[in-house]
């Protein structure tokens, strides 16, 4: 190996690296920095009134906002409201994007209309017998200009919060009779784990 193959190879392991460690970093980061912001906030505060600490209190203040927001949105009272913001972020260029693709994958994992519900097999090529596992994630592709023969399927990377989503023939597809949770699990452990 020559000294130009070593430093290009060097390089793009960099930014492989980079790529993988940097999105990860990057959210620990800003949440670490959120709870001890709000730590440092509610210290002084208690400090203040109670005159003694209560070290993580930020990190529980934070999860019982979460929980109580939830519950508040979801009451009857709030939900009309909640939903003519929704319509205003929706209706904003930028923002419909940014709100709508974060919505639309937290629900997928965990809202009422969860998406991956539907584990596949998904036959590579028709030369070779290599498969891959997925999750059909939509059937209707009219908005790609795509008709019922072809469906998209995402496959999660193992070891990841990451995947690809890629748009396959539907007779390279074979159902998986196996729960969608097990299945996920199995694709994020690298099958390790048993379904």
């Amino acid at each position: 190996m020559t000294f130009r193959k070593f430093i290009r190879a060097l390089v793009k392991y960099f930014f492989q690296g980079l790529l993988y460690i940097a999105p990860i970093s990057i959210t620990l980061y800003v949440i670490y920095i959120g709870f001890v912001y709000i730590d440092g906030l509610l210290d002084e505060y208690i400090v203040e009134v109670l005159g003694f600490n209560i070290p993580g209190l930020g990190i529980l203040v934070i999860l019982v906002s979460i929980a109580l927001t939830g519950f508040v949105l979801s009451s009857i009272i709030f939900r009309p409201l909640w939903g003519a913001l929704e319509r205003l972020m929706v209706r904003a260029p930028l923002v419909k994007i940014i709100y709508t693709s974060v919505k639309d994958l937290m629900e997928a994992f965990v809202g009422q209309k969860k998406k991956f519900t539907e584990p596949v097999l998904v036959k590579i090529s028709k030369t070779t017998d290599l498969q891959k596992i997925g999750f059909i994630t939509n059937r209707d592709l009219e908005i790609l200009g795509l008709g019922e023969e072809k469906v998209a399927v995402y496959f999660p990377h193992s070891y990841a919060f990451s995947g690809n989503l890629f748009v396959a023939p539907v007779e390279n597809i074979t159902p998986i009779k196996a729960p969608p949770a097990e299945v996920m699990k199995f694709i994020v452990s690298a099958g390790i784990t048993k379904i």
